[in-house]
């Protein structure tokens, strides 16, 4: 089973920036579609963004299109988040995974492997 880490979150001021990163064990990293997901507390776990297995398609939330940018790097089997001009809504827990596709309706039920521990990301305004 792939295990996986994500890490980089931390608190920052609003219009601030973060980048996260995910890293994966296994070989079977760069066959798969990425994800990432976050959860804010009282919350369902909800969709931020989505990369294809070649980094060639990504896709994102409405609520983070134009400020976040995802991207992998396949030789490291790690697939990075860089989060610019953050907003306190932004606040949550976030996660990677795999998905079965790069899509604008990725949803974390449809993930493939057991979730991380996830990394916080604090927004203050």
């Amino acid at each position: 089973q792939v295990q996986l880490v994500e890490s980089g979150g931390g608190s920052v001021q609003a219009g601030g920036s973060l980048r996260l990163s995910c890293a994966a064990s296994g070989r079977t990293f760069s066959s798969y579609a990425m994800g990432w997901f976050r959860q804010a507390p009282g919350k369902e776990r909800e969709f931020v963004a989505a990369i294809s297995w070649n980094g060639g398609n990504t896709y994102y939330a409405d609520s983070v299109k134009g400020r976040f940018t995802i991207s992998r790097d396949n030789a490291k089997n790690t697939v990075y988040l860089q989060m610019n001009s953050l907003k306190p809504e932004d606040t949550a827990v976030y996660y990677c995974n795999a998905v079965p596709k790069a899509s604008l309706t990725v949803v974390a039920g449809d993930t493939r492997w057991n979730w991380g521990q996830g990394t916080q990301v604090t927004v203050s305004s």
